[in-house]
């Protein structure tokens, strides 16, 4: 049946039925373009028509579904199916599927009802609608003002007949702005040609989500109906699985927690079973154990385990491991005892009376002891020497006595005991034998092996002190102006017994003016040197005692040093300060002294020191 105009009868599901051509047939219409898409974040491919489109498929009468009954006015008119834009989603199954894990089995495909039968082409027959004309500009009717077609237009335009595609019945998912465009109906070489290869990658973002959903048993048809799945969704029992990579991490903590426990398990169990030789109680017999300068506790415990003190030198490692006042121990000598355990060596060792031998010889010390005026003794070298060879070894004791000290010192060869090769021959001629050794001991602290002979103390520490004058700046090449070593180390001493370091440059400058001009030094310190003094005040009955030493009597320096010169006055004595003075009188109670040019101003500075109570 057909409508007015020769216009076909519209049916439903969006087919149509071609009519029989009339005699009148109207002009074709310009066709009506699409409204342009408006951007909404999807990507829109605008397909170009072919150059030469193909032959036309012309359906025939005989495949023409039967005419549908004419609905009534009160009927509501059915859903039109509209044809199916390029840029329109796919249903659900047929979007590629997003990534899997391997290990989860892919969804089966939904079930897809078979496609219509293609028509099949067949040659034009008398009647069909005419070719090249769309089919739109037929159907539509005519429009006001248009001209209807009339027999002498000519025949119509080629045209292509259009298939008709079924309405998708199925609601496309949502999709989110920024996201890959779904793919096209056609194959994945087509869909990859348009939108390219990567399209997928965006679809990515969604595999931990359909995870969670597939591991909560739901599919493809639940995802499509969520308010049945609301209904049917499992009560959850606990907390929803984390994701990947938190189970990565705290896999990584596990396996590093389980190696060090492992490691930690085979040190112990190698300690324990291996383990170290250790004596037990507090040893046996006395043994004299020497630490070296640097010795690290693992040092000093071999040293032990060599001396037989202990068993093993980690016996002493691991009972010191938590001591810390085995780590600050000194180089010396250390009286121990033999078959000691770890713990024990650790406590004798670290005992205020362990270490023996040590001595420290100051500055401003001569060899023979000094008495005070209150009669107390100050020790010199050889009460120190003496006294710091004593040790008690298995009951016997190793002191060497200052008599036995001073006949070795007049009696040996001053250069086997290590004299500097610039001091022995002056020091030999030393008119008191056993002073010969004035001067040449430096200031520091010793260690003395107790044991040891008068001969091997004495080596030890004029060896040691010869180095140390050397490294005051002392020697062959440097000397004082116009001096030997041996004068400068003469001066150097002095300066030690006169003054305080403040002046010891000054000090100096007036020494050498006095020695330049054969003025005579008038040192008391020279003539109380003799007398075993510390006072520099002195009468004139003691500087008839003091022989060679009496300054106020002779010109010139004194036979040989008078005291244990510091590195400072060593250097004073090399480097005398610039100055004109010949005369110095201690003028401040803190020691300095005030330094002239004339005698008269020597006295004037006497008399005021005199009677402000300091001199």
């Amino acid at each position: 049946m057909t409508e007015p105009h020769g216009r076909p009868e519209r049916r439903q599901g969006g087919r149509r039925r071609l009519r029989e051509p009339e005699e009148a047939t109207p002009p074709p219409a310009p066709p009506r373009r699409r409204p342009e898409p408006q951007p909404t974040g999807r990507r829109h491919v605008r397909q170009e028509p072919p150059e030469a489109p193909p032959a036309p498929r012309v359906r025939r009468a005989a495949e023409e579904p039967p005419p549908r009954a004419r609905r009534s006015p009160e009927e509501p008119p059915p859903p039109r199916a509209r044809r199916a834009a390029a840029d329109d989603p796919p249903p659900r199954a047929q979007r590629p599927a997003p990534h899997r894990r391997a290990t989860e089995p892919a969804a089966p495909p939904p079930q897809q009802p078979p496609p219509p039968p293609a028509p099949q082409r067949r040659s034009p027959q008398p009647g069909d609608r005419g070719l090249g004309v769309p089919a739109y500009a037929q159907d539509e009717p005519p429009r006001p003002g248009r001209r209807r077609r009339r027999e002498d237009d000519g025949p119509l335009p080629d045209e292509r007949p259009t298939d008709i595609i079924p309405a998708i019945q199925e609601a496309p998912l949502a999709r989110r702005p920024g996201a890959a465009p779904p793919p096209p109906q056609g194959s994945e070489e087509e869909y990859n040609e348009i939108f390219g290869e990567d399209a997928y990658d965006d679809y990515d973002e969604y595999d931990d989500y359909e995870d969670y959903e597939d591991e909560q048993g739901f599919d493809d048809e639940d995802r499509a109906e969520p308010e049945r799945i609301e209904d049917e969704r499992p009560e959850r029992q606990g907390p929803p699985p984390k994701k990947r990579k938190k189970k990565r991490a705290l896999g990584w903590i596990a396996a590093l927690t389980v190696l060090v426990l492992l490691a930690g398990g085979a040190y112990y169990g190698f300690t324990e079973i291996f383990g170290y030789d250790d004596y037990e109680g507090t040893g046996e017999s006395d043994v004299l154990v020497q630490v070296e300068k640097g010795d690290s506790t693992s040092a000093i415990g071999n040293r032990l385990q060599a001396a037989g003190v202990v068993a093993s030198g980690k016996a002493f490692v691991k009972a010191g491991d938590d001591n810390t006042a085995v780590s600050r121990l000194q180089q010396g000598y250390y009286v121990m005892k033999t078959k000691m355990s770890g713990a024990s060596a650790v406590e004798k060792m670290i005992a205020p009376g362990t270490k023996v031998g040590q001595v420290e010889i100051r500055p401003y010390t001569q060899f023979h002891d000094i008495t005070q005026p209150d009669g107390k003794k100050t020790p010199g070298v050889y009460t120190l020497l003496s006294k710091a060879s004593c040790a008690d070894l298995n009951g016997t004791s190793t002191c060497i006595p200052v008599e036995e000290l001073k006949k070795t010192i007049e009696t040996a060869d001053l250069a086997k005991l290590g004299v500097p090769s610039w001091a022995v021959e002056a020091a030999t001629n030393a008119e008191h034998k056993d002073r010969r050794l004035e001067g040449l001991i430096a200031p520091g602290i010793f260690n003395v092996k107790p044991g040891w002979t008068a001969e091997e103390l004495l080596t030890d520490v004029v060896t040691t002190s010869a180095k140390r004058i050397l490294d005051a700046g002392l020697s062959d090449q440097s000397k004082g102006e116009g001096k030997t070593p041996y004068e400068t180390l003469a001066i150097a001493s002095i300066i030690e017994r006169e003054a305080v370091k403040a002046d010891f440059g000054k000090i100096s400058r007036v020494i050498y003016n006095r020695v330049d001009k054969k003025m005579r030094l008038e040192m008391d310190s020279t003539i109380n040197y003799v007398l075993d003094r510390p006072t520099l005040l002195t009468k004139p009955e003691d500087r008839d005692k003091a022989g060679a030493y009496n300054t106020y009597k002779f010109v010139g320096l004194t036979p040989t040093p008078i005291a244990v010169p510091s590195a400072e006055a060593i250097q004073a004595a090399l480097k005398p300060a610039a100055g004109e003075w010949l005369f110095f009188v201690k003028c401040e109670k803190n020691g300095l002294s005030c330094f002239t040019v004339t005698n008269d101003e020597h006295n004037k500075a006497k008399l005021d020191a005199q009677r402000r109570g300091v001199y």
